[in-house]
């Protein structure tokens, strides 16, 4: 978009536009963010796509922002909600928070499809570049949380363990989360 001012209700609008194309692409795919059907998804007109995102690059980069920011939320929600619990305590609790925080709501089928179009997204270099732009937010929540776990790994080691266990939950057909939990406490030498 230009650098014209957007009122409120114009940046509202943007970001209904930005989260229903995150929401395309999460249930679709990267290759199904096209202004007609990210129109489509937010009942609203191609000509409200195109004046907010002037070109698809634009328009995958606000998906992306969307995405980042949702994930975010989740892991704040969860560590707000998370119970007083430390790797000391129970290693294995404390290890469940965090991979609640870091892994999507859902059963196992919601993380493969979240999983999945997250990796055909980075062949995108616009959403790629949105999801490296908001990696630090979550860093920097999923820190907050490891720290106050009492864990021995940086926000950045976390995810990646989580990520590891994901993949091999998924192609090993194991329960995601029980996985994830294992490698976490195994990491975490407790």
């Amino acid at each position: 978009m230009s650098e014209r001012t957007v009122s409120a209700k114009g940046a509202r609008r943007r970001d209904d536009l930005a989260r229903a194309a995150a929401a395309l692409m999460l249930r679709e795919g990267p290759g199904a963010l096209t202004h007609r059907r990210v129109a489509a998804e937010a009942g609203a007109s191609v000509s409200a796509t195109t004046y907010y995102f002037g070109s698809l690059d634009d328009l995958a980069a606000a998906a992306g922002g969307a995405l980042a920011a949702a994930w975010a939320e989740h892991a704040r929600a969860v560590a707000a909600d998370a119970p007083a619990v430390t790797v000391r305590q129970d290693a294995g609790r404390a290890a469940g928070v965090v991979a609640d925080a870091v892994l999507p709501d859902g059963d196992d089928a919601r993380v493969r499809s979240y999983y999945e179009h997250l990796l055909g997204a980075g062949r995108h270099p616009a959403l790629a570049t949105a999801f490296a732009g908001g990696r630090s937010v979550v860093d920097e929540v999923v820190g907050g949380l490891v720290a106050r776990v009492g864990a021995p790994t940086s926000a950045a080691v976390t995810i990646a363990l989580v990520d590891g266990a994901v993949v091999t939950a998924l192609t090993e057909q194991r329960p995601v989360r029980v996985t994830a939990r294992t490698l976490l406490v195994e990491a975490w030498g407790a």
